[in-house]
């Protein structure tokens, strides 16, 4: 799949075939998320990847119904903004570094024939000190998402297009 393909047709898949997804798969997504631009080139983030169905589950309670794909998926990634390696003037850009990780994960994923969908976390405060202690996160990794992977459970119909002219401006409002 071209790339332009892969942006244009992917979706978010909330339930999954229980199927696994091959190592070499998982590493090439990861490598997709570390190689989009960090400020500063600081890459201030780190992953953890979750296979183990019980804590999918209990990541699921972290976060609440919206995450229940975690129920399904073949593994998850949790993304964290590393407060250590941030931009020390403002640390907060790991919200957007992790957010441009996470989508290239999503298309690298898409481009393998791997669904997912992103389930939010930060900037909602309960569901990051609740990630924060079911992991044991050191104070300097904030829970930025987790986004869910693996095989769709059903064929991927068409996608509508998105495109929308009324919300493009040239050099003025």
């Amino acid at each position: 799949m071209n790339t332009l393909e892969t942006i244009f047709t992917r979706k978010s898949v909330r339930q999954f075939k229980n199927q696994k997804v091959d190592e070499k798969d998982i590493k090439t997504i990861l490598k997709a998320g570390m190689s989009g631009p960090t400020c500063v080139n600081s890459k201030d983030w780190s992953f953890i990847v979750i296979d183990d169905q019980e804590v999918l589950k209990q990541m699921y309670e972290a976060n609440g119904v919206p995450a229940k794909p975690l129920l399904e998926c073949a593994f998850a990634i949790l993304i964290c903004g590393d407060y250590s390696k941030a931009f020390k003037f403002s640390k907060d850009y790991f919200a957007v570094d992790g957010s441009i990780a996470g989508q290239n994960m999503i298309l690298a994923a898409w481009s393998l024939g791997i669904g997912s969908v992103w389930l939010g976390t930060w900037p909602q405060m309960d569901r990051v000190f609740a990630q924060s202690k079911l992991f044991d996160l050191p104070n300097d990794q904030i829970p930025h998402s987790i986004i869910a992977f693996g095989y769709p459970l059903d064929e991927i119909k068409e996608k509508e297009e998105y495109y929308d002219e009324s919300v493009v401006h040239y050099n003025k409002w």
